[in-house]
């Protein structure tokens, strides 16, 4: 574990990703705490404020009903987190084990029958179809986590395919089946050690996708709905009073994109940890 940790750290950008990961879920757990005006996040207007470019009252500025674009900021990590965990829990233990099924049994009807559904899912641009999905059912965080999850799996089922299909003709496989190993055992606790390393490398990286994606259904009026303050949905209101109002579309673009930039680090970081040739 010291050999891993001290790999990890010889990168310096990776504890900049690290930083800035833990400062993101800082802000997510403790938003409510941490803003200075809480009472912002949810209905409130004040129109004596309303529109004042940053400052040090407001940092960020407030927006056309005078809330505080600093305070909505912070908060819109909370559910840019939230559906990044929930659509990556549920989308990478579905798409590892039907990689690792169609990857230990190819050349079989499993493998033709996983691949193929596989392929006709990554063959659909994926923004497309959570768009559609999304679009059918009513706007919300919890169907845009839904529409996301149907479109992510398959992008781990590939390479967990191609990676089983590897892993399963090496000597350590061959004498787990010989001395009659269950197939569990050897999909879970011989093959998978194997893949963990892209796995946990993509999982880092996928977190700032997975945010992207949901900003973008925000956008266009499928995520998170009003008052709660939502990155995507802050962007697309503030893009009406561009280029005078600048502030409110541009912090919460900057707030994308420091959360973006940590996990892409700390991604970064988890390959070269477990890169043997480094």
């Amino acid at each position: 574990m010291k050999a891993y940790w001290f790999k990890f750290t010889r990168n310096k950008l990776s504890l900049l990703g690290l930083a800035i990961v833990l400062a993101s879920l800082f802000f997510a757990v403790f938003a409510p705490v941490v803003v200075p005006f809480p009472a912002h996040i949810r209905e409130f207007v004040d129109y004596s404020q309303a529109s004042r470019a940053p400052s040090a009252a407001h940092w960020f500025g407030t927006d056309i009903f005078g809330r505080d674009v600093f305070s909505r900021v912070i908060y819109s990590f909370r559910g840019a987190l939230k559906m990044s965990a929930i659509v990556l829990a549920i989308a990478v233990p579905v798409g590892v084990f039907l990689g690792l099924l169609a990857g230990y049994y190819s050349g079989t009807w499993v493998d033709t029958v996983i691949m193929r559904v596989t392929d006709i899912f990554v063959s659909l641009p994926s923004m497309v179809m959570a768009l559609a999905i999304a679009a059918v059912l009513e706007p919300t965080l919890t169907n845009a986590m839904i529409a996301l999850t149907v479109t992510w799996w398959p992008w781990y089922t590939r390479p967990v395919y191609n990676l089983a299909n590897a892993v399963k003709k090496e000597y350590f496989v061959k004498s787990a089946e010989l001395i009659g190993a269950s197939k569990a055992h050897i999909l879970l606790r011989e093959i998978l050690p194997s893949c963990l390393s892209t796995i946990m490398t993509k999982m880092a990286l996928d977190v700032g996708w997975v945010i992207l994606n949901g900003a973008m259904l925000s956008f266009v009026g499928l995520g998170e709905q009003p008052p709660i303050p939502a990155f995507g949905q802050m962007i697309s209101d503030g893009a009406k009073y561009m280029p005078n109002q600048w502030w409110l579309t541009t912090f919460p673009a900057l707030g994308i994109a420091f959360v973006i930039l940590g996990f892409n680090l700390l991604g970064d970081g988890i390959r070269d940890m477990f890169d043997r040739g480094r």
